[in-house]
């Protein structure tokens, strides 16, 4: 195993063309300078320099090491780069989900979009799943972070972070008795079949929304259990019920799908939740959760 510090003596020396004069650059004496370049010889059993009356010359074989040595210091030098960079949250690999109704949360594309930008020597991969899914993943150690709508019955050894929180509307089908109603209370969806987003896939949603129909004096309906929130905007569409969800849901512009603002329910709101392990997280994971929360504190505090 040769030195790195004996292939910086060897470019050294071949630079200046002289001994003293290297020993000089490097800051030590010519003594070991000139053993160090003798048992570096003898360690790979040629002779590097032509000893001259006033200095030295690279021979043949000692002209093709200097060059393999300077890639060698090179890449010496882009490792230590690497390592400086990635211990200041600045480089490497973060993949960070999140639910399908926290895709569209603006905030949340936003943070994703801040943190790419800001370091472009960083790999993100992005995942979309449902709440127990990312929880899984993150236990696994196949995700670094995760935006939640909620929290997780297992998540034991997980950090769960606030963020925001979002109102809920109302999506019904165009044409639905409701549609043309600038706000609606629960009480008004009373009789109308509902579609709601799969409690598997979502249970904080899903409790919240059972909870807020049963404290307005009546039981919903269930028509259909979606799997997505996407899907079960289509639903609505289909004219198979109606459906509560996150405001930010209006952004995907479902054609068939109306969106009517709920008044009376202040409890009834669609939380936003950053997940991540509580050990062995590395800096660019903590870089990643200080600064999403920081931006959703100056969100909040605006």
């Amino acid at each position: 195993m040769i030195e790195l510090r004996r292939l910086r003596y060897l470019v050294a020396v071949a630079d200046e063309g002289h001994i003293t004069r290297a020993a000089e650059r490097l800051g030590i004496q010519q003594p070991p300078l000139t053993r160090q370049i003798r048992l570096l010889e003898e360690e790979l059993g040629v002779t590097l320099f032509e000893r001259l009356p006033r200095g030295v010359r690279a021979t043949e074989a000692g002209r093709v090491v200097v060059e393999e040595a300077r890639d060698v210091i090179a890449r010496a030098e882009r490792i230590k780069e690497t390592a400086q960079r990635a211990a200041r949250g600045e480089q490497g690999r973060l993949a960070v989900g999140y639910t399908s109704s926290a895709a569209f949360h603006p905030f949340v594309t936003q943070q994703i979009r801040a943190f790419r930008d800001a370091r472009p020597g960083v790999i993100l991969a992005l995942a979309e799943d449902g709440t127990p899914e990312l929880v899984s993943g993150l236990k696994e150690e196949r995700l670094d972070a995760a935006f939640l709508r909620s929290a997780s019955p297992d998540i034991a050894g997980l950090s769960l972070e606030p963020l925001l929180e979002e109102k809920m509307v109302v999506a019904v089908p165009v044409g639905h008795r409701l549609a043309g109603e600038g706000k609606v209370t629960l009480a008004d969806l009373a009789g109308e079949t509902f579609i709601f987003y799969r409690r598997p896939t979502g249970p904080g949603l899903y409790d919240a929304i059972m909870a807020a129909c049963l404290a307005a004096g009546f039981s919903p309906t269930v028509g259909q259990e979606a799997p997505r929130m996407a899907s079960t905007l289509s639903l609505v569409a289909s004219g198979l019920g109606v459906a509560i969800t996150p405001a930010s849901m209006q952004r995907m512009n479902v054609e068939g799908v109306q969106f009517v603002r709920l008044r009376g329910t202040k409890g009834l709101v669609a939380p936003l939740l950053l997940a991540t392990r509580k050990r062995d997280r590395s800096t660019l994971v903590d870089r990643f959760r200080r600064e999403v929360t920081a931006a959703a504190r100056a969100l909040s505090e605006a």
